[in-house]
């Protein structure tokens, strides 16, 4: 599969796993009154297994089904992502005193960039023949 095809599929899953993690922070937030970090954690956490799914099987097409080695990979990418994107949350909001819809917003491409790349060259990395 060619990367641009392989980017576009992302972008589109992305989109999804976005509106999902917004659709949550947004009722959690507005609707029940939730705190903004707690919101946040909750909402990445619901669009998760969505992006694990579609990125196995649709993006990066990984039909060896090596679950026992990917979900821990996938995992650490999450990880990774989701602590680079709440730390650049903080500080948008606490040292940057931006509004807390906005800094969510922004934080999401923070997480896809880099779950973009941990996921293409650790979790679903083709092995070299």
């Amino acid at each position: 599969m060619k990367e641009s095809v392989r980017i576009f599929r992302f972008i589109i899953v992305g989109t999804l796993n976005a509106l999902i993690t917004a659709l949550v922070i947004w009722v959690l937030m507005s609707g029940i009154g939730c705190n903004y970090l707690w919101s946040n954690i909750a909402g990445y956490v619901a669009a998760l297994i969505n992006n694990f799914c579609w990125s196995k099987y649709w993006i990066f097409s990984s039909r060896s089904g090596k679950f026992e080695r990917e979900i821990p990979l996938f995992l650490v990418a999450f990880g990774c992502a989701y602590g680079l994107q709440f730390l650049s949350l903080l500080l948008m909001v606490e040292i940057g005193d931006m509004n807390e819809y906005l800094a969510q917003f922004l934080g999401m491409f923070v997480y896809g960039a880099v779950n973009f790349t941990m996921n293409r060259r650790l979790t679903f990395r083709k092995k070299e023949k």
